[in-house]
């Protein structure tokens, strides 16, 4: 009997979140470009999150994460996440460390990766989630997109146009995260809240 390609047996769902939530903002140019970049991943569900769109008040925190949480089921869902980020004052956005302070078995046993963008392309924003994640049990993967000053690479209608090595980044950052959600699959059947 034939084995079953475990990168092939299932597609890998993916949630991309956009952790700025400023208007006007440069994410939706660099939203727009990752979807169309993805859309040719036959293997990939791509789920868009929006942090601008959904209300996530801090006064409503809960230790543990919270139980009313609009987008905990699709995070739950979820195999793995890319974090669109910008980098605010050498660091992340503020809804994006609410967003994740919102949840807690979410993200346990999942991949974590990251598009920054910024005047260092989002460097110092990226490094800094890579210590908050594993606090979570999840793992953040080596490979990441950084976009220096992406600003200066739209066109005259505001579409990102990736500056070379871009896009192959992006393929070698996809590449390792989907191999990482297949590997992590085994673990949240093992121990599927995340609770030790």
């Amino acid at each position: 009997m034939p084995s079953v390609d475990p990168m092939t047996a299932d597609n890998v769902r993916i949630a991309l979140v956009i952790g700025s939530v400023r208007s006007p903002r440069l994410a939706d140019s660099l939203a727009a470009w990752l979807e169309r970049e993805l859309a040719p991943f036959d293997w990939l569900d791509l789920d868009l999150i929006d942090l601008a769109s959904i209300p996530l008040p801090m006064h409503t925190l809960q230790p543990g994460g919270t139980a009313d949480s609009p987008i905990a089921g699709r995070l739950a869902d979820a195999d793995g996440f890319v974090f669109l980020t910008p980098e605010y004052n050498h660091s992340f956005p503020a809804p994006v460390k609410n967003v994740i302070d919102w949840h807690f078995t979410e993200w346990a046993y999942k991949p974590v990766a990251f598009v920054g963008y910024g005047a260092s392309g989002g460097i110092r924003a990226v490094e800094q989630l890579r210590t908050v994640f594993p606090e979570l049990r999840a793992t953040t993967i080596r490979e990441s997109v950084l976009l220096p000053m992406a600003w200066e690479h739209l066109d005259a209608v505001g579409r990102f146009v990736p500056p070379p090595g871009t896009v192959e980044a992006l393929h070698t950052m996809m590449t390792e995260l989907r191999t990482w959600a297949d590997a992590l699959r085994s673990i949240r059947v093992a121990e599927p809240t995340g609770r030790t």
